[in-house]
């Protein structure tokens, strides 16, 4: 099923190995299904809103809701079917600088996790709440482990 696809992006022209969402593929010996691993979007965001609130020195809770859409077009057959929706966990970098009262250059660079997806048409999630919470731990215990391990190489 799977088929090359010529994509032109705004740089180059861009082959691209497209696969149907069922279709599964193995990374690292586990079996997972949707984009290929190495595989890569570019998406523009409508004006969003993002809300803070402060809730100690070092901490504040944050919101974000925005619509995204991608920069060129979906290659014919890619992609999950409408409604389909996901559960992420990002974690990043967000650097701002001060540009005048009202106004802040802000970047943000880290990585995102899918904790869970609902299929379209589907009234359930593929994981229940316990185990999005227990994959949640595993991944920031992971981390944890990976930037114990780059202070150690620092040092050295």
């Amino acid at each position: 099923m799977g088929h090359e696809i010529i994509q032109m992006n705004h740089d180059a022209e861009v082959r691209v190995e497209s696969r149907a969402y069922e279709e599964f593929k193995e990374f690292n010996g586990r079996k997972y299904t949707g984009m290929k691993v190495g595989g890569s979007h570019k998406w523009y965001y409508d004006k969003g809103t993002w809300n803070e609130k402060k809730i100690t020195p070092d901490k504040w809770e944050l919101t974000y809701a925005a619509n995204k859409k991608r920069a060129w077009d979906a290659p014919e057959g890619s992609g999950v079917p409408v409604g389909t929706e996901y559960h992420w966990y990002i974690l990043a970098h967000q650097n701002v600088r001060k540009l005048d009262a009202n106004n802040y250059a802000t970047s943000m660079t880290g990585t995102k996790y899918k904790l869970a997806h609902k299929r379209a048409g589907k009234l359930n999630w593929n994981t229940n709440d316990n185990q999005q919470r227990k994959q949640l731990i595993q991944i920031l215990e992971d981390l944890i482990v990976e930037l114990k391990s780059e202070i150690i190489e620092d040092a050295k």
